[in-house]
């Protein structure tokens, strides 16, 4: 069973509706270890105190904001409690506006929300006005030690809310934000078109995936094995020097099947190096893939 991120109330005029937050889509991505070259012992990384010249323990650990170079404020728990916001307990619906109004630049992260049993009803007929009419639902909820702004949409099965950033947080590019227009030619935005309808799909998500890491695991899976791999090769791709030639030649071209290829990476079988890694690990103390 799912673990839930935050609990309270989703608060919409004078009703209270008691909901949990769940994790909506986690990152995927393999993860490698930094080791001692030489024992293939794993790198720790411990709590140290350079004045006191010991390591710590967790229950000496406290919070500070450091304002001047080593000079810090410091917080307890307790201090950090005292100025919970309401948002903390029940996030409120500040206004409706139209989703396709919200630049998908401010999402950030994604949480079904759901209710408790008795809150179900109330939870119903909030998702049934917001998808008869429409609108999404703005809000405040504070978790994981921030006040977020949040967007609640409904969707077929049920609510989904996506936490935002915050204006200030939008990055100003100047290299994007000041760029140049160059107006295309209408022969150009003719030809675009056509390859942009040439391309054109229903979204399905399941058509896609994460190629390198599929990569990574068969790259595992052969050292594992005492095997070589070899590189994938590259396209050599070169600026566009005449845009409607290049334009005529995607048109022309078949669409490469990018979703169904297979993964880059080929592992050859190489008993040299897989004798050499059987030999290695007979010798290191700690048994390591190498």
């Amino acid at each position: 069973m799912a673990s839930s991120v935050w609990k309270g109330y989703l608060s919409f005029g004078l009703l209270s509706i008691p909901i949990r937050l769940f994790t909506a889509a986690r990152g995927e991505r393999i993860s490698l270890n930094q080791l001692h070259e030489v024992c293939h012992t794993r790198i720790k990384m411990p709590l140290f105190c350079p004045t006191c010249d010991r390591k710590v323990e967790r229950s000496e650990i406290v919070k500070g904001y450091e304002y001047e170079k080593d000079q810090y404020v410091l917080f307890s728990d307790e201090d950090l409690d005292k100025i919970e916001p309401d948002s903390a307990r029940a996030m409120e619906i500040l206004e409706f506006v139209k989703v396709d109004e919200i630049d998908p630049l401010y999402y950030d992260a994604s949480y079904y929300l759901t209710p408790e049993d008795e809150g179900k009803k109330a939870y119903s007929l909030l998702l049934k006005a917001m998808e008869d009419s429409g609108y999404a639902a703005i809000a405040k909820v504070t978790m994981h030690q921030r006040e977020h702004i949040v967007v609640i949409r409904a969707r077929e099965q049920g609510m989904t809310l996506h936490t935002m950033f915050y204006q200030s947080e939008i990055r100003e590019v100047a290299e994007f934000t000041h760029q140049d227009k160059v107006e295309p030619k209408e022969q150009e935005k003719k030809l675009a078109m056509q390859l942009i309808e040439s391309l054109a799909a229903t979204f399905e998500p399941e058509k896609y995936r994460d190629e390198y890491t599929e990569s990574m695991r068969s790259l595992i899976a052969a050292k594992q094995k005492g095997q070589e791999v070899t590189a994938t090769s590259h396209p050599v791709r070169a600026p566009v020097i005449d845009l409607m030639d290049a334009l005529r030649k995607s048109i022309n071209a078949k669409p490469a099947a990018s979703a169904s290829k297979k993964p880059p990476v080929r592992s050859i079988s190489s008993g040299s190096s897989a004798s050499q890694a059987t030999q290695s690990s007979r010798k290191s103390s700690k048994k390591a893939v190498g």
